[in-house]
């Protein structure tokens, strides 16, 4: 499969190479397409990796991961251009953080709206599945990481052919054994509130390397 992936981060390098060893062709997007992160990691990487704008990796893309910074997010997804994102799954793994006082980060928005809704009313015709943003980058795509793989991953979007086909990728490719349907994409909300208690474990605990387990 082509997969597009919007940013060209930690996050969004973390998750392109576990795609390409899954056996699918990624192109990381970015504001230009002569960002150096993206150019070396496609260099990196091998040959089923490419880099190049939003746009550009939106227009490659069969599916696509949002992996830029939660402020940025929306203005992302405008780059990458409505047509480009027409009837395409968007997995979202990104957060609200409010960063402008200081460490440790806000959140922007919460209690009755969610980052992953904004990009849902921004762009209806895209099916938005909120996942991945509860863990680590390194968890995200090898469950395995913690407690050989016996933790909880959530999910919320609209759609359900959506949602079963981001399930396959997680349970088939990432590792996950256990993972929850929350429901629409309002329960973003509750994901992204995870944020504050997830920061202030990892300043404590000194490692990603930890997940929340729904014990049922």
């Amino acid at each position: 499969m082509k997969i597009g992936v919007f940013g060209t981060g930690t996050v969004g390098q973390t998750i392109g190479k576990k795609l390409i060893e899954l056996g699918h062709e990624v192109k990381l997007g970015s504001r230009t397409a002569n960002n150096d992160n993206g150019s070396s990691w496609a260099a990196a990487v091998g040959s089923r990796a490419s880099h190049g704008t939003f746009a550009d990796s939106a227009a490659f893309g069969e599916l696509l991961f949002n992996c830029t910074p939660g402020q940025a997010s929306l203005e992302v997804l405008a780059a990458a251009g409505e047509a480009n994102l027409r009837d395409k799954v968007l997995i979202d793994v990104s957060n609200p953080l409010d960063f402008s006082k200081g460490a440790p980060p806000t959140l922007f928005v919460g209690n009755d709206d969610s980052l992953g809704e904004r990009i849902q009313r921004a762009h209806p015709e895209l099916k938005v599945v909120k996942t991945l943003n509860t863990v680590n980058c390194e968890v995200m795509v090898d469950a395995a990481r913690v407690a050989a793989g016996d933790h909880t991953m959530f999910l919320c979007g609209n759609d359900a052919s959506a949602k079963a086909q981001v399930r396959e990728l997680l349970t088939g490719g990432f590792g996950w054994r256990d993972v929850i349907d929350l429901g629409d994409i309002s329960n973003a909300r509750a994901t992204e509130a995870l944020l504050p208690i997830w920061v202030r474990l990892w300043g404590v605990l000194k490692t990603g390397d930890f997940n929340l387990k729904v014990v049922r």
